[in-house]
């Protein structure tokens, strides 16, 4: 038997059109509708997943080319996590919740007050997936953006501010004693005035401390200040990184670095890499699929030039396909990065665009390491290589949340974890902290 991990599912495409561009649209689920949700999350629970994090952008991105990011709806519409989490939580009793949330978007004192009334409603439940997405900052006032340091220095002092709100009631300031007739002592209670960079507020916050911990903080950032955020505040890290033993080591030897330097344990940050495996009856599959994906035809390359229209906001579809991409296509707004995934290790002074959009069709196997089709079994060996010779924490797995999804991704999957006792069987009582803690 292998040590258990941890597990949970990125719904990556947040709280929008699930299915939008897959045969399964035609199931007729109503992706505004709890229903959809409710279900995929029933049977999450039931797989014994330990959390559900879903993405979130409040902004359609630049007034420019909104409709890049919504005519596949790769980048909106999407409709607030925090407002969905309720009816999941409903639906579930021992899964975790982590809506996205945007310290811009929401003031410290208004947020510790719903994020407190979530925590006690849910059974301490909730976490909080703690994003610093500047580009919606026109939406939320008249400030200018802050730069990539500057935004998490903001994240840092909100979660500060809001933790200090929900400790501004001690364990103590709660009676709630009808034989003496007194429910609580406010000579207890903390002030919390804070004047700080980017808020000033004022507290005790009116809402009663937790019995089981505060909602766990998530974070996503892989930058070195991101992974300071972490080291500082942060329950579990999503990850990004390729999945072999010795990146993983080297991700997860940075994450244990800060946070000891912010002096804590690594065992106080579970780690999950994020993965989108393509699960398939049998070998012989997969490797139809990856020879297939080695020639994409002009409707694949097309269906991800969209995509990374959206993702880049910038229109590659009116691009010559067989030409380079012209210098200077890409704006000051567009991530380096987001480029860099693009283009690869290819000089895209010369390689025609055609070509680095096929280079992102293309598929590998899992049982080879270069890449991520393969059966149930082929991934079970890849989740229980990972932990025994990377030490790795666990994965989330990463899609949209739809009973079909789920269910192409676990019914063969669970079964198998369960037997090596990667996955749990149970749940540990106390909530999500709990669950991340139990082992």
């Amino acid at each position: 038997m292998s040590r258990p991990q941890h597990f949970g599912w990125f719904l990556a495409r947040g709280f929008g059109p699930q299915g939008w561009g897959h045969p399964y649209l035609d199931w007729n689920w109503r992706w505004t509708d709890p229903a959809l949700y409710q279900q995929a999350v029933r049977e999450l629970e039931q797989a014994g997943l330990d959390l559900l994090i879903i993405e979130d952008a409040p902004s359609l991105g630049s007034p420019t080319t909104i409709d890049l990011r919504v005519r596949q709806a790769f980048g909106g519409p999407k409709h607030d996590p925090l407002l969905l989490a309720p009816y999941l939580f409903a639906a579930t009793q021992h899964l975790g919740i982590v809506p996205t949330v945007n310290p811009a978007a929401t003031l410290p004192y208004t947020a510790a007050r719903q994020f407190a009334s979530l925590q006690h409603l849910s059974g301490h439940r909730l976490g909080l997936n703690v994003v610093t997405d500047t580009g919606s900052a026109r939406h939320f006032g008249d400030a200018p953006p802050l730069g990539h340091d500057a935004a998490y220095d903001r994240a840092e002092e909100w979660l500060a501010g809001i933790r200090a709100l929900w400790r501004s009631w001690p364990d103590d300031a709660l009676i709630a004693d009808p034989a003496r007739g007194r429910y609580a002592d406010g000579t207890r209670l903390e002030a919390v005035r804070h004047r700080g960079e980017y808020f000033a507020f004022d507290g005790p916050l009116n809402a009663i401390p937790f019995t089981d911990g505060e909602p766990a903080i998530v974070s996503p950032g892989g930058s070195g200040r991101g992974l300071a955020f972490a080291g500082a505040n942060s329950d579990v890290q999503l990850a990004l990184a390729p999945l072999d033993v010795e990146s993983i080591r080297a991700y997860r030897s940075r994450i244990h670095a800060a946070a000891i330097e912010h002096g804590r344990a690594p065992s106080d940050i579970t780690v999950l890499f994020a993965i989108q495996p393509v699960l398939v009856g049998s070998a012989e599959e997969a490797d139809r699929l990856v020879a297939a994906s080695a020639h994409p035809d002009d409707a694949t390359v097309r269906t991800i030039a969209e995509k990374q229209s959206s993702d880049l906001e910038t229109d590659l579809v009116s691009l010559d396909p067989a030409a380079p991409i012209p210098a200077g296509t890409f704006g000051e707004h567009v991530s380096h990065g987001s480029i860099a995934r693009l283009v690869g290790d290819r000089d895209p002074a010369t390689t025609p665009l055609r070509e680095h959009l096929a280079a992102l069709a293309r598929l590998g196997r899992l049982s080879d390491g270069s890449g991520f089709v393969g059966t149930a079994e082929e991934l079970a060996d890849l989740i229980e290589h990972l932990g025994e010779a990377a030490d790795n924490d666990g994965v989330l797995f990463w899609g949209d949340l739809h009973p079909v999804t789920v269910h192409r991704m676990l019914d063969e999957l669970a079964p198998i974890l369960r037997r090596r006792g990667i996955l749990r069987t149970e749940y540990a009582p106390g909530g999500l902290l709990a669950n991340l803690r139990a082992f």
